[in-house]
C-alpha cells in the first residue's frame, strides 16, 4: 500500500522530474541523444533516483522499455554468485529490437560486497558496447574508486521544501484528498526533503480522513508538532522535573514515539527555540548526542530519557 501513491505519480519522462535541475538538466541531453554513459545517482533517500533511472530508460526504449531492461535490488543479491550469473547473463545477450544497448540498474548499490563489487567492475567494462550500468546508491564512497571512475556521476539532493509542498498539493488533488495548507506544510516539515516519505505520510492520512488536517499528519506520522516539544523544554526550565518528565510521558504516548525518534526530533527543534541561549543548545545537542548513542546500544528507554530530562531540568533552571 505505501508505494503505490508513488508509483502512480511516479514521472514518466525525466523533464517530468520536480526538483534536482542540475540532475534533470544533464540527463534530458542524454535522453534526446538516446545514448549515455554508465550511471551512478548518489544521495539520500526519496530524491528522486530511482525514478530519474526508469524516466531516463522510458525516455531511450518507449514503450518497451522493459525489454532492455534488468532492475535488480542490490541489498537483496548483494553476492559475488548474483553479480556472476544474473548480471552477466542479462549484459552479453544482445538488446531487444532496435535498441543499441541494454540497461541494468542497480539500486542500492552500496550494499553490494567488494568482491561483487570487484566483478562488477569488469563487466561493465567488458560488455560496454552492448550494455549500460545505472548504480544508485545512498552514498557513493562506499562504491570502488574503479567503478565510480567508469561511471558519470550525478549527486541528488534533499528536495526543496517549495518542490515538496507544490508535489504534495498537485497528488492530493488528483488523489480527491482535501488537504488544509497548515497539514500541507506539516508533510514538507516531517519529510525533510524526502518526496517519498511525504507522498506516504499524505497516504496514511487519507486512510483514515480524506479531509486532512494537521492534527492528522502528525498523529499518523509518529512525529510531534514542533509546539510539543517546545512546550517539553519550557516544562524543563520552568516547572522542575516531575512536571517536565509528565509532559515527556505525554509526549511520547500521544504521538507513539520511540525514544531515539523522540531525541531526533527534539534535537531538530532545539534551533528554533528563541527561549534558549546558545549556551544552552550548545551542551543540549551534546547530551542528546550521548543519550543516542545510549539507546542504540541497548539502554533502557525509559531511564535514558529520564537522565536526559534530569540533565536539562538541573541546566535550564540553575
Amino acid at each position: 500500500m505505501s508505494e503505490l501513491w508513488v508509483e502512480r505519480h511516479r514521472p514518466q519522462s525525466v523533464t517530468e522530474i520536480r526538483g534536482q535541475a542540475a540532475v534533470v538538466q544533464r540527463l534530458t541531453i542524454y535522453s534526446k541523444k538516446k545514448e549515455f554513459p554508465h550511471l551512478l545517482f548518489a544521495g539520500p533517500p526519496g530524491t528522486g533516483k530511482t525514478t530519474a533511472a526508469m524516466a531516463l530508460t522510458k525516455d531511450v526504449f518507449g514503450e518497451e522499455f522493459r525489454r532492455n531492461l534488468l532492475e535488480m535490488n542490490a541489498s537483496d543479491e548483494r553476492k559475488l554468485e548474483s553479480i556472476r550469473t544474473k548480471v552477466k547473463q542479462f549484459a552479453r545477450t544482445a538488446p531487444y529490437g532496435q535498441a543499441s544497448f541494454k540497461i541494468i540498474f542497480l539500486d542500492e548499490a552500496d550494499a553490494l560486497t567488494n568482491d561483487a563489487q570487484g566483478a562488477l567492475r569488469r563487466i561493465m567494462e567488458q560488455y560496454a558496447e552492448t550494455c549500460r550500468f545505472i548504480l544508485s546508491c545512498n552514498y557513493s564512497s562506499k562504491i570502488i574508486e574503479p567503478i565510480q571512475s567508469r561511471c558519470a556521476v550525478f549527486r541528488f539532493r534533499p528536495l526543496a521544501d517549495a518542490d515538496v509542498n507544490a508535489q504534495i498539493l498537485h497528488v492530493a488533488q488528483q488523489e480527491g484528498v482535501e488537504l488544509a495548507e497548515d497539514a500541507a506544510e506539516a508533510l514538507t516539515r516531517i519529510s525533510q526533503g524526502d518526496l517519498r516519505k511525504a507522498i506516504t505520510g499524505l497516504q496514511v492520512a487519507a486512510a483514515l480522513d480524506m479531509n486532512i488536517n494537521r492534527d492528522l499528519i502528525y498523529e499518523t506520522s509518529a512525529t510531534a508538532p514542533p509546539e510539543a516539544l517546545h512546550q517539553y523544554l519550557m516544562a524543563c526550565r520552568d516547572d522542575g522535573f516531575h512536571a517536565a518528565r509528565r509532559r515527556l510521558r505525554e509526549l511520547l504516548d500521544k504521538y507513539g514515539l520511540a525514544g531515539t525518534d523522540f531525541v531526533n526530533q527534539l534535537h531538530r527543534e532545539l534551533y528554533t527555540a528563541d527561549f534558549l541561549s546558545e549556551e544552552a543548545k550548545l551542551d543540549m545537542t551534546e547530551w542528546m548526542a550521548e543519550v543516542d548513542y545510549r539507546l542504540v546500544e541497548g539502554g533502557g528507554e525509559q531511564i535514558q530519557l529520564d537522565a536526559l530530562t534530569a540533565r536539562l531540568v538541573t541546566h535550564l533552571r540553575s
